[in-house]
């Protein structure tokens, strides 16, 4: 008959702590570096056309504040310097 240890006795251990679980990150890690060093040529070859491309997305979200394109120069220009608050005040 065989004896009952402790070993035999403790709950599996779960895949987070397990040497699978090293294993599959040192291979991602490696799989990644390779990847890495091997296509940064062809990515770097993009970034002109990333930049082109940003233009039109960032006319369109940063120029939200300033209330469209209806007015400008209208108004707002004229009178700054004849402000009644701040009349007399240098």
């Amino acid at each position: 008959m065989r004896d009952h240890t402790q070993q035999d006795l403790a709950p599996p251990g779960s895949f987070w702590t397990s040497r699978a679980f090293l294993a599959c990150v040192v291979l991602l890690l490696v799989a990644g570096f390779l990847l890495w060093t091997e296509h940064l040529a062809h990515a770097l070859g993009f970034l002109p056309y990333l930049l082109i491309l940003a233009c039109p997305l960032m006319h369109i979200f940063m120029h939200g504040g300033h209330g469209g394109h209806g007015g400008h120069g209208r108004g707002q220009g004229a009178n700054r310097d004849t402000n009644p608050t701040k009349a007399g005040r240098p």
